[in-house]
């Protein structure tokens, strides 16, 4: 059986895999940026500027995250509905709504923190 290293501990799969599931997305912190295409996502739909949706590298689809403005204090729940961002140093793209709300429009990209919801 193969065994994984993490956080200097030898574990064997399984404990990895709901060492995983168990760990706060809370704690991902980072850049964000905004998108408003029409097409369709990853998940399937077609992507609404006017929703507050975001698109993640791994998150499931349909995860709730509350994404905090480290900058202004504003914070948003937003819905996984995409993949991406494929910037180097970005952690989730948001839709132009949630962009709106807070309030990096202008700016194209901010800091945030997520957490999972």
């Amino acid at each position: 059986m193969r065994q994984r290293i993490l956080h200097g501990r030898r574990i064997l799969p399984a404990a990895a895999l709901m060492l995983a599931f168990s760990a706060p997305a809370h704690a991902q912190c980072g850049s964000a940026s905004w998108y408003a295409l029409t097409s369709k996502t990853a998940s399937g739909e077609r992507m609404n500027p006017a929703a507050m949706t975001a698109a993640h590298r791994s998150l499931p689809f349909g995860t709730k995250l509350r994404v905090v403005n480290k900058r202004n204090g504003r914070s948003v729940v937003v819905r996984i509905n995409d993949r991406g961002p494929f910037v180097r140093g970005r952690i989730v793209d948001l839709s132009k709504a949630a962009a709106a709300e807070l309030g990096f429009i202008r700016a194209g990209h901010t800091k945030v923190c997520i957490e999972a919801r």
